[in-house]
């Protein structure tokens, strides 16, 4: 593990801390503080990348910082922030997909399996879904059960509901959706 190390950076959201790490190359992490996944999901990153984790900062953490602080804002629905996600071209494909959903809009698993072509590959999609490692800046959050009911979200389901609240402007005023 000679290689650049993977830098971490803690910061706050009106849904909670979050902790985003990154290569020089990009965003690789994005989570709210306090999930389950995260020391996995570190694991995961530190052993594809042959990179020890280090606190501290970098061009990409600092713009991922700016653009989830004007996404909150409402100033801002789709992000610029460089992403190094390794991944196998299935969840790349799938991830890739995630990023095409419209703000304020949600699909399910079938319609994204559907998109990247693959209706074969609805339990697929929902994994590589799972897998995601980047929170908010790949919706994730944006997928929804084909009943219109919420499903699994690593930040949690209550965090999922305030997230789709605010893109879909339901409640205007941050204290209501924040608060």
């Amino acid at each position: 593990m000679n290689a650049e190390p993977i830098v971490s950076h803690r910061f706050h959201t009106p849904l909670g801390d979050m902790l985003a790490c990154a290569t020089e190359q990009g965003l690789c992490l994005l989570e709210f503080v306090g999930s389950r996944r995260i020391e996995r999901e570190q694991q995961d990153l530190s052993h594809l990348l042959q990179r020890r984790f280090v606190f501290g900062t970098n061009r990409h953490i600092e713009q991922t910082e700016t653009e989830i602080g004007e996404y909150f804002q409402g100033a801002r629905q789709r992000f610029d922030v460089a992403l190094h996600m390794p991944a196998d071209a299935f969840r790349q494909t799938v991830w890739a997909a995630l990023r095409e959903i419209p703000y304020g809009e949600t699909t399910h698993y079938q319609a994204l399996a559907e998109r990247i072509g693959r209706l074969d590959a609805v339990r697929a999609v929902a994994a590589a879904n799972g897998a995601n490692r980047v929170s908010i800046i790949v919706p994730c959050h944006r997928v929804i059960g084909k009943d219109g009911s919420l499903t699994g979200y690593g930040g949690g389901l209550q965090r999922k509901q305030r997230l789709l609240e605010h893109e879909r402007g339901q409640n205007r005023r941050e204290a209501d959706l924040f608060g």
